[in-house]
């Protein structure tokens, strides 16, 4: 377990999904834009009775920072009822922003914060394309498009 402050690391699409399943209070936050979400698909949680966290850490279409992303995420993890040691896994295209999410959260208090790589997407293959190589989607993990 971390401690306070600390950023936990990175895990596994296959260790988050077995988390999520193991642990009431493990949660899934996506921090890709609503234009990914509503394009590209979203990890589906409902067959263990979850529902991921969709909050942006930068918008689209300027890239830039929420800088309130820290408290607005804090005020929803309360309004569920989630302590600060709740496991949080963070997860984002390809593992960039969802790293840098976790870090925010760790250095606010929150002692569990896991970024998800390689993410929803992955990284590119050969032939430059997310989807293929890892990710989410890759694993063949449950997951719904709009």
């Amino acid at each position: 377990m971390a401690q306070s402050g600390s950023y936990a690391g990175e895990v596994s699409v296959e260790e988050t999904w077995d988390a999520l399943k193991a642990s009431p209070e493990a949660t899934l936050i996506d921090v890709r834009t609503q234009a990914e979400w509503t394009y590209v698909g979203v990890p589906a949680l409902d067959t263990i009775g979850k529902e991921p966290i969709l909050i942006e850490w930068q918008a689209f279409p300027t890239g830039a920072r929420d800088p309130a992303f820290v408290q607005r995420l804090a005020a929803h993890l309360e309004a569920l009822g989630l302590s600060n040691d709740a496991p949080l896994f963070f997860i984002c295209r390809s593992g960039s922003r969802s790293r840098s999410a976790a870090t925010a959260m760790a250095a606010a208090g929150f002692t569990q914060c896991f970024n998800v790589a390689p993410g929803f997407e992955g990284p590119l293959d050969q032939d430059g394309h997310r989807n293929a190589v890892s990710g989410w989607r890759a694993s063949g993990l449950p997951w719904t498009q709009s």
